[in-house]
């Protein structure tokens, strides 16, 4: 909403007359169009005396304006100059393209765009600030940085992380639907940094309680987990309800997690990117995460994740074959 322009020696005569008449603030702001509180500042601003009078008002109001400190004075007094840019702001050129032009022609006299601005809104040159494309009459307030709200509490940097040893550290993404599904179900998804190992479950929506009870459930098959690293998605606002030793990549570092981005790819084979995951079952889910498991690793030395949970006793639960998908993943 654009701003007002300055209250006018008619509107000071009016708020005259509304006093002697007894009209409240808000009554005389309804009456003239204006906020309550720029009505009542002008009074309080104004009033000689203890007294409202609004000749009185407008050249108090008029004499403050003429004497403040402001860049555009120079143009004020070069009538060329003011003539100048008074001709150009009516074809609609702008104070930066006006300043630059000046520059340009060398006309024996300049103005910043900054100076033409504060002229515009100096008393001598309010009245030509219609001319300007956002025809605004003051300088636009720019929002104060509030401070930033703590969407992930008792969050703790991966720097603080312990050296990964054994098989008790692990890495947790989501993968989510395509957005032109408008579909909310996701994957889980937690991999084994040493091991490789994989699992994954199917949640409804991204909410944390959902996305800690998926957790929770996978963390049943294994046999201890000692670290969590996560990223900064809103579904793991309640990661201290784990009660496990959490860790958070650094804003917009994805790569400090990198395992699980790497396992999301191999994911992306069989469950498409972009697709509406409520579309596959939980069994097929199931089958992917055992495709993955069964997958020999060049860096485990060509054994397959579950043989080295196994080697190690690391899994809670013995491992369930599940019928094969009867495809191959590269890499």
């Amino acid at each position: 909403m654009k701003k007002k322009p300055k209250i006018s020696r008619v509107e000071r005569l009016e708020i005259s007359i509304l006093l002697q008449k007894g009209y409240g603030i808000r009554e005389m702001g309804r009456v003239l169009d204006r906020s309550p509180s720029s009505i009542l500042e002008e009074i309080k601003k104004n009033k000689v005396n203890g007294v409202y009078h609004p000749k009185k008002a407008h050249h108090k109001s008029y004499i403050r304006r003429k004497y403040a400190k402001y860049q555009g004075k120079k143009i004020n007094e070069n009538d060329k100059l003011r003539e100048y840019i008074i001709d150009k702001l009516e074809r609609s050129w702008n104070p930066e393209v006006i300043s630059g032009r000046i520059k340009k022609e060398n006309l024996g006299f300049y103005a910043s765009k900054t100076s033409i601005y504060e002229w515009l809104r100096s008393i001598y040159g309010t009245r030509y600030c219609h001319l300007l494309h956002a025809q605004r009459y003051y300088v636009k307030r720019r929002k104060t940085k509030k401070n930033r709200r703590v969407m992930i509490p008792y969050r703790k940097d991966i720097s603080l992380r312990p050296r990964i040893t054994g098989f008790a550290h692990y890495e947790v993404d989501t993968v989510i639907s395509g957005k032109r599904h408008k579909s909310k179900v996701s994957l889980s998804v937690i991999y084994n940094i040493n091991s490789k190992y994989v699992d994954m479950r199917k949640i409804n929506n991204l909410k944390p309680v959902t996305f800690n009870q998926a957790i929770l459930s996978m963390k049943q098959r294994v046999k201890k987990i000692r670290t969590l690293t996560l990223d900064n998605g809103i579904e793991n606002k309640h990661h201290y309800q784990l009660g496990l030793d959490t860790y958070f990549c650094r804003p917009y570092h994805s790569f400090e997690k990198g395992g699980v981005e790497n396992v999301n790819g191999l994911i992306r084979r069989y469950i498409k990117k972009g697709s509406d995951i409520s579309k596959y079952s939980s069994q097929y889910i199931k089958q992917v995460v055992d495709i993955l498991n069964n997958k020999p690793r060049k860096s485990l030395d060509y054994q397959t994740p579950y043989e080295v949970m196994i080697k190690y006793n690391q899994l809670s639960l013995n491992k369930q074959k599940t019928p094969s998908l009867g495809v191959r993943i590269e890499g």
